[in-house]
């Protein structure tokens, strides 16, 4: 076949968006094969930069080897191509599936320009088993609405054109075309999830059901229809909760329905850079909301995160450890690397560190530690300044006090004595605390 059709679905997307640098993710199998060739017929496509990018997973002895062939299948069609070779990592309880996965789209991520569109080569097969795989794995609207023709990756965007083409017009492609490709041996292992359910279990499903393929592309299209809904509601439900201070009104999510809880609390951790928690752990969250005393300080944490409820909000941050209470440093004004992040330096106006001799000492809270500040009467527990002005429990423990011979001068940059204010004023600069969070 001549490949006009396929042509002719590239050829339709590019006109509709024009000015978007291209690359496409090849692996050197068939139906990226066929991808980058009809791309490489274009000229809208070689006027945006055509170029290819080939992730190496190191998993196969050969994997330097179909690298290169990769490479030499660039040079022929005149396309630039890059090779990332990656390590992947599963020991996060994940199968080498979806091990290989992450660490091939972290490298699309990390080598896309920004701006640019990843074609990746997926087809209407591929569509059907990531359904029914997201089905088996209890998946809700958003798992089963399937692949996204378009979604955001990194600095860029991800474009699966081929989403409706079958693949075996893909593979009739390459065979009219005479086209080499890769075969990966690994494809043929049906120990992996999506295999066995392309050689096992898809061809009895359509013996049984000629019009399996249909019915599931159509109830994919209803499951991304709701999810698209339910992600304009919890956009709107995550504007009316979140504070100023970026926490979550801790009561307001918890009176949400079950369908927008889990989105919400989604949406609000990922603006934090923060992993989403699984549905026991959500649970969790929202029993302790709804059921911890006000003297307790309910805390949920998984990998990668921890959500505080205090004062009626939800708090969160990457779990950080807790200072050493023995620690201590001398400080001569330079910034100073806390053990728990963030630094402490002393700063003049412009923000330049000032250096000064004899050096004081910086240790974390110790218990029982009292200052007077500055233009109070009345020398106060640090305990009780710390609270009244609504700094987090969790936080207090990581605030690095300045000392000289055991006296206590400022506590980071939210109060000092009279004797830390007359030290400072007379260097010309004061205490600045970066805080870790």
């Amino acid at each position: 076949m001549d490949g006009s059709r396929l042509i002719a679905t590239l050829r339709q997307t590019l006109d509709a968006h024009p000015a978007r640098m291209l690359c496409v993710a090849y692996s050197g199998g068939a139906d990226s094969t066929a991808l980058l060739h009809t791309l490489a017929q274009l000229p809208q496509a070689r006027e945006r930069g055509l170029r290819a990018l080939h992730v190496d997973h190191g998993l196969h002895e050969d994997s330097a080897r179909w690298s290169e062939r990769c490479k030499r299948f660039c040079e022929a069609l005149d396309v630039p191509i890059e090779i990332v070779r990656v390590q992947v990592e599963h020991e996060r309880g994940e199968g080498l599936e979806a091990a290989a996965r992450r660490a091939r789209y972290a490298a699309f991520a990390q080598n896309l320009r920004p701006g640019e569109w990843l074609a990746l080569a997926h087809h209407r097969e591929d569509q059907i088993e990531t359904v029914l795989l997201k089905l088996l794995r209890g998946a809700g609207p958003h798992g089963l609405a399937g692949m996204r023709g378009q979604r955001s990756i990194g600095p860029g965007t991800l474009w699966r054109p081929f989403l409706n083409v079958p693949r075996a017009e893909l593979r009739e492609y390459v065979a009219a075309q005479g086209l080499g490709f890769i075969e990966d041996p690994s494809n043929d292992d049906i120990r992996l999830s999506r295999n066995f359910l392309r050689a096992e279990i898809l061809p009895r499903l359509h013996a049984h059901w000629p019009h399996a393929t249909q019915s599931i592309l159509h109830a994919a299209d209803l499951c991304r229809e709701t999810a698209d809904h339910l992600d304009a509601l919890a956009d709107t439900a995550l504007q009316s909760l979140i504070r100023e201070d970026h926490t979550l009104d801790a009561g307001g999510w918890s009176a949400l329905p079950d369908a927008l809880r889990a989105l919400v609390l989604e949406r609000w951790l990922h603006a934090a850079g923060l992993p989403a928690p699984t549905r026991a752990q959500l649970a969790e969250l929202r029993r302790q909301v709804t059921e911890a005393r006000e003297d307790h300080l309910p805390l949920v944490a998984w990998p990668g995160a921890e959500v505080h409820v205090w004062r009626g909000a939800l708090h969160a941050r990457a779990p950080s450890s807790e200072p050493h209470g023995a620690w201590e440093s001398e400080w001569r004004g330079e910034a100073l690397q806390l053990p728990c992040g963030g630094t402490l330096a002393l700063e003049d106006s412009t923000g330049k560190p000032i250096p000064f001799d004899p050096p004081l000492q910086v240790r974390f809270r110790r218990g029982g530690e009292r200052i007077k500040p500055a233009g109070d009467a009345h020398t106060r527990e640090l305990r009780d300044l710390l609270q009244r002005a609504g700094i987090p429990p969790w936080q207090r423990a990581r605030i690095p006090l300045i000392l000289r011979d055991d006296e206590l001068l400022a506590v980071a940059d939210l109060w000092w004595s009279a004797k830390g204010r007359a030290l400072f004023e007379g260097i010309g600069a004061r205490p600045r605390w970066r805080r870790p969070d």
